[in-house]
């Protein structure tokens, strides 16, 4: 009955946008607030198009100061960061206002920047409210434009990209095509695959 669902007082109306690129790479969703921030680096990673193949962070600002969550990593020891886990961060009690900041950066190496905005945050706290009433399954409501494939090269390789692929007679667009594969197309986003996606998210 709950395959791919979640019960949460909360529901987050997000809007996810690819930073630096033109036109805009976007999403809607709206996902349980008692879900791990290390569960929604899985939706997105499902609703942008990604593959989950690299690591990430989310960064949350309040009153200027910068709070970094994401798993644990022998890579960071190095970088002098602090890293809260992810898995052990319930976003709702993270993220408890409209007016926070949120990013997501996924792929350190090509540093893919996302930028989180919650547009509403929406609570069931009617003590009457049937129990079924509290479980949701996280959907994708609206989005444009595919996200770049994996180790691209960042916003600049991603420009090279398209660039050869709009032009057949581009030294590098043989190589690119076949490298990207020939199913890529940078326009192409699918609610309905999004959401098909969701469904079986573990």
């Amino acid at each position: 009955m709950h395959l791919g669902s979640y019960q949460s007082e909360s529901r987050y109306y997000l809007h996810v946008q690819l930073v630096g690129i033109e036109p805009p790479i976007w999403r809607k969703m709206v996902v349980p607030g008692a879900i791990s921030l290390h569960t929604l680096h899985k939706m997105l990673q499902v609703v942008m198009g990604w593959e989950n193949a690299h690591l990430y962070v989310f960064r949350l600002i309040i009153n200027k100061k910068t709070t970094v969550y994401g798993l644990p990593d022998p890579e960071w020891e190095d970088t002098g960061i602090r890293i809260r886990d992810s898995r052990r961060t319930k976003l709702d009690a993270t993220v408890w206002a409209e007016w926070l900041t949120l990013t997501y950066e996924y792929d350190l190496g090509d540093s893919w920047m996302h930028q989180v905005t919650i547009e509403k945050i929406k609570h069931l706290e009617d003590e009457h409210v049937n129990e079924d009433a509290f479980w949701m399954t996280p959907r994708c409501l609206a989005g444009e434009r595919a996200c770049p494939p994996e180790d691209a090269g960042g916003i600049g390789g991603y420009a090279d990209l398209l660039e050869a692929l709009q032009h057949p007679k581009h030294p590098e667009y043989t190589r690119l095509r076949q490298w990207a594969g020939a199913s890529y197309d940078p326009e192409l986003f699918s609610v309905q695959q999004a959401n098909s996606a969701l469904a079986i998210l573990e």
